[in-house]
């Protein structure tokens, strides 16, 4: 019964520790650009777009889908980095293990 008492102590710790990396994870930002830094996405470790910055020179009416497809590129790669940073972050909770729904 000892032992039953230690373990869930030990599981109530993890679960708080890997709580906490959670949110700390809003505050970890990964960037993304494309065409050469004409479109730059930023995301945070919740998969929120926080800034999308597009220079001037790349705004042409006449070609909207070539800015669609930079911002389309740029938003991609950053969550597929917030997917690699946070896989990283809370894989030393999990020992690599993909639990399905924990993160």
């Amino acid at each position: 019964m000892k032992n039953m008492q230690q373990m869930m102590r030990q599981v109530k710790k993890m679960q708080e520790e890997m709580q906490k990396a959670q949110e700390g994870l809003k505050e970890k930002v990964v960037e993304s650009s494309a065409g050469g830094g004409a479109v730059m996405v930023k995301a945070n470790g919740h998969k929120e777009i926080i800034d999308i910055t597009i220079k001037p020179e790349v705004v042409d009416a006449d070609d909207v889908e070539m800015l669609q497809d930079l911002v389309l590129t740029a938003v991609n790669d950053a969550l597929r980095k917030v997917d690699e940073m946070v896989g990283k972050e809370m894989g030393r909770f999990t020992g690599g293990m993909n639990i399905p729904g924990l993160f």
